[in-house]
């Protein structure tokens, strides 16, 4: 059978991916496995789901769902059928006044939390990776974090389910007849519980190890504790849907209980002279009302001591020290008052190593979780190249923790973890721990299998503890559960699997699996790509700020494909069977066949080479916005974008190294040539109209078989010349040196009639002239560019020669530094604001003395106090751009619209616009894409105002929402209007 054509009967062939580069793509989650699916596929309804279940159990192939991809124990990959749940199933409602969220589990956890916020409530789990991970994952793995323990967690704020059985039978269990439906729609499901139950109920020894049990963190396995905390048949199947991994059916939509939202926080750092010290502290801490209580051992402590903003005190501990980081939460000042005395009076009994100090300061309190935060980052970017960081939870009695802490730090020194750290949410007795693993060698897995074996007997054995506190059971638990529970409880977790799934279809090998070797197979190697991404743990955490995610690629998928292309290098490699493979085209770009092939590699191996190279150059390379959003979700930092421009440069052929060259020698004749082009295309548009311009180009693209920048309406006009483009110096002494950017001299007037002919640096000169602001824009700026078009295209020399020429400019206009440069373009200003490793040090040395300001700092720091404002009654909705982000500027954009405005609205769905200069003319469908959500939520009311801080985005949203964005310097100006 051909899985595609099979597939493509129940489910829209666009949204079924089987080419190696996609097979590969989702080969990987954040777990040490990797297992090459056979197809992937992204189902948008019930129906189809069902008409999986009964391909999959028809033609019997695995299936696995897969929200995004955050699992730390294997749950999300297969050798089968892989569901990707990500792009459809992202539909949320508040309701009861926000005391319950209805969600489906396409949508990421801090999102939900955001949704929240204004009406003081939140979601009750609390992961590290809430702002990455989805709700399916969520509840599937019945996650928590670092406050919400066993009381907060999805099992018990979960209120009602619409699931999906493998038998094809779908409930919603808050319907009035719920549980006639579900006796009479599964019956053997609904009997076979209470036969289940029965079984446990009448093992009274079995019943109280299990209320004991779950009396802390407990996720290895099913939650067993559904048979003893409910009595129905329909309590129990909604309980047990939490935590069962995608083993027993899918969750298609979730009713959640809500939490308060608790704003005011009493945050410390106490340190301790040792292990036993600091664990001792933990019940009277916990007891005195503390919400979150991390403890780190000297280790962990040591890995973030030199963090910027870390406390001197940090770096000056003895070796045996440990720390606690702890807070308290409340609704309340009073309450917060109550904690703060509770703490003091706690604080005596401790033995302290220091005197502790708190603070309600929300800088201070940042910076102290910075430092617990910074553990895994600093860990996995020392970690050694090829090797895997391995993240692992369990949990001791919180009694024994001190000593399990020590055993354990036994068995890091006995399997040769000299790098292993300890830290986690002691409160719980839940401890995370750190170890570099490599899995290229027998030796290497065989050293890991022992340490496994050690911690398993270590944990469940000596302390009775839980080998899986929260990230769930997954493949490299499997093989334990029954050593944990016993042989009678495990045989009830294995008949509720079969009972649920009989054909053994739905994510097999995931807490029941027979195979004593499961955690040692299947393993990932990490090959080599570069130094820009050989740090990526494959966590995922980038991917819900990639604008390319619902078109091609995410940022960690690019790495994986990378270290595939890598691996396809070496000889010997054994990559999995692909039958794909041999529709290859047999034509490759010599440019991108210079990457190389290994001088042994086989036959297959070359046609597998092929297929990723041919398939990465538009989904890899063409669609990536090098926005680099990505690194501000990346515990390690890799901005994925520096990958994708050394692929580009690395594609760059010597003519067009040449023609790069001339240009950034030739740059005022590039401007002028690109203002021509955009006086003729609105000058065609006004003959053919944007869309019969656009045809023209798409026509002239076959033709030439070059891709070219489509035409929109929303592309503004050239500025005047010589209006705005002046010295614009007015009378007394020069505050600034204002640099109108290329972009904006060559598309700085709004395409909107309101506006034209006035253009962007008219109109900055003008809120500065009302500010008694002298503003001077250089004569000789034409020509002038920050190199940026040349960087993201990989023209690296070009990029160097044209930013060269800036900063020597920059240093005569602003009089050796004594002047500071203002930027219109946010990007522009990004862009210089973070160059300092491509300057020769002869520029550098200048670079450091000059201050370059971007726009919107500008305006808000030193224009607006000094402006008359009135501000216009109408509601405006803004797009910080990701450079405003990634500068650390938004908040003040915000706080101009709202000096300027009525209100002033961020969509919660905000993120790149996927334009990038000019990708948003060359793929169209990036922009589309990458705007999808923010566009629904942006249309789904009348704002009066649009604005952002960047030509390009404004013209990229313009085009997306059909609204017209424009400058936030245009709001001022009519705020500041007398």
């Amino acid at each position: 059978m051909n899985l595609h054509s099979g597939l493509s009967r129940i489910i829209h062939p666009s949204r079924i991916l089987t080419s190696y580069l996609h097979r590969i793509a989702y080969a990987s989650d954040a777990s040490y496995f990797r297992l090459v699916p056979q197809a992937v596929v992204q189902p948008e309804s019930t129906s189809e789901i069902q008409a999986l279940f009964q391909f999959t159990q028809q033609h019997q192939i695995p299936m696995t769902f897969r929200a995004a991809g955050t699992s730390l124990s294997g749950q999300a990959v297969t050798d089968g059928i892989l569901v990707d749940i990500s792009k459809h199933w992202g539909q949320f409602k508040v309701e009861n006044e926000a005391a319950l969220i209805r969600t489906q589990p396409g949508i990421v956890g801090g999102f939900l939390n955001n949704v929240l916020r204004p009406f003081g409530r939140r979601i009750g789990p609390d992961p590290a990776s809430i702002d990455a991970c989805m709700l399916g994952g969520i509840l599937a793995n019945n996650s928590s974090g670092m406050c919400c323990g066993i009381t907060e967690n999805a099992y018990r704020t979960i209120r009602s389910m619409t699931m999906i059985l493998p038998n094809g039978f779908v409930l919603d269990t808050a319907a009035p007849n719920a549980g006639d439906q579900y006796r009479e729609g599964a019956s053997d499901i609904h009997n076979g519980l209470l036969e289940l139950r029965r079984r446990l109920l009448e093992d009274t020894e079995l019943t109280e190890r299990v209320r004991r049990r779950y009396q802390m963190k407990n996720n290895n396995g099913y939650l067993l504790n559904a048979f003893v905390d409910f009595d129905t048949p329909l309590d129990m199947l909604v309980h047990l849907m939490i935590g069962s991994e995608g083993t027993l059916g899918f969750i298609a939509e979730a009713v959640l209980k809500t939490l308060p939202d608790y704003p005011r926080r009493y945050t410390g750092q106490l340190y301790f002279r040792n292990i036993q010290d600091a664990a001792s502290a933990i019940y009277p801490l916990r007891e005195s009302g503390a919400r979150a209580a991390e403890i780190m051992d000297r280790a962990s402590l040591r890995s973030v001591e030199s963090v910027p903003g870390a406390p001197e005190i940090v770096r000056q501990l003895p070796e045996s020290a440990a720390a606690i980081l702890v807070e308290y939460q409340a609704e309340s000042t009073e309450q917060i008052s109550h904690f703060q005395k509770e703490a003091e009076r706690t604080l005596k009994h401790l033995r302290l190593l220091h005197d502790a100090e708190f603070t309600q300061d929300p800088l201070a309190q940042a910076a102290l979780w910075k430092l617990r935060k910074g553990i895994i980052p600093t860990v996995g970017g020392m970690r050694p190249p090829g090797t895997t960081l391995l993240t692992e939870d369990i949990v001791f009695p919180v009694p024994r923790l001190a000593d399990g802490i020590t055993d354990l730090q036994g068995l890091f020194e006995k399997h040769g973890y000299a790098e292993g750290v300890i830290f986690g949410h002691a409160k719980d007795g839940n401890l995370h721990f750190l170890i570099a693993q490599s899995f290229n060698t027998d030796d290497e897995i065989a050293r890991f299998s022992r340490f496994t074996s050690d911690m398993v007997q270590l944990v469940s054995g000596k302390y009775d503890g839980a080998l899986k506190a929260e990230h769930g059971t997954g493949r490299n638990m499997a093989p334990f559960v029954q050593t944990e529970w016993g042989g009678t409880a495990y045989a009830i977790m294995r008949d509720l699997k079969s009972l649920f799934d009989p054909a053994g279809m739905l994510n097999p090998g995931v807490i029941i699996n027979p195979d004593p070797q499961t955690h040692v197979t299947h393993l990932k190697s990490m090959s080599f790509v570069s130094p820009e991404v050989d740090k990526c743990i494959e966590c995922g955490f980038c991917e819900s700020k990639c604008p390319s995610l619902r078109l091609t690629l995410t940022p960690r998928q690019r790495i994986v494909v990378q270290r595939e292309i890598s691996r396809l290098k070496t000889p010997g490699s054994d990559p999995p069977e692909l039958d794909s493979a041999k529709d290859a085209r047999a034509a490759v770009p010599s440019t991108m066949l210079s990457t190389g092939l290994g001088g042994g590699a086989a036959l297959r191996d070359t046609e597998l080479m092929k297929s990723l190279l041919i398939d990465f150059q538009y989904s890899g390379i063409d669609t990536c916005a090098v926005d680099g959003l990505c690194a501000t979700a990346c515990p390690v930092s890799i901005n994925t974008g520096d990958l994708t421009r050394r692929l580009r440069a690395e594609s760059v052929t010597p003519r067009g190294e040449r023609t790069a060259n001339w240009l950034a020698e030739h740059f005022s004749l590039a401007e002028s040539a690109i203002g021509f082009g955009v006086l003729l295309g609105h000058l065609a548009e006004s003959i053919l109209g944007a869309k019969g311009v656009t045809s023209v180009i798409q026509t002239a693209e076959k033709i030439t078989g070059t891709r070219l920048p489509k035409w929109n309406a929303h592309i503004p006009y050239p500025s005047p010349r010589g209006r705005g483009m002046s010295e614009g110096q007015g009378e007394g002494e020069i505050t600034a040196i204002y640099f109108p950017s290329c972009v904006s001299r060559q598309l700085g007037t709004p395409p909107s009639p309101v506006f034209r002919p006035r253009s962007l640096s008219e109109t900055f000169l003008t809120i500065a002239n009302r500010a008694n602001i002298n503003l001077h824009i250089p004569k000789d700026i034409s020509g002038t560019c920050c190199g940026m078009p040349f960087n993201s295209k990989g023209y690296t020399s070009a990029y160097q020669a044209t930013l060269h020429k800036a900063i020597l400019k920059f240093w005569k206009w602003s009089e050796g530094g004594k002047l500071p440069v203002v930027i219109d373009t946010t990007s522009c200003a990004h862009t210089l604001r973070t160059c300092s490793n491509d300057l020769s040090s002869e520029d550098l040395a200048l670079y450091r003395q000059m201050t370059i300001l971007d726009s919107i700092e500008f305006i808000h720091d030193t224009l607006l106090p000094k402006l008359d404002l009135h501000p216009i009654h109408e509601d405006v909705i803004l797009h910080p751009n990701c450079s405003a982000q990634k500068l650390g500027v938004q908040d003040k954009l915000v706080n101009i619209a709202k000096q300027c405005a009525r209100t002033a609205t961020v969509p919660l769905t905000l993120g790149c616009c996927g334009f990038a200069g000019d990708r948003g003319l060359l793929f169209p469908e990036l922009t589309q894409s990458a705007t999808e959500k923010e566009t629904a939520e942006v249309n789904a009311r009348d704002y009066d105002g649009y604005y952002s801080s960047n030509i390009t985005c404004e013209i990229g949203m313009s085009e997306a929402t059909g609204k017209d964005y424009i400058s936030i310097v245009y709001l001022v100006e009519r705020a500041s209007r007398t």
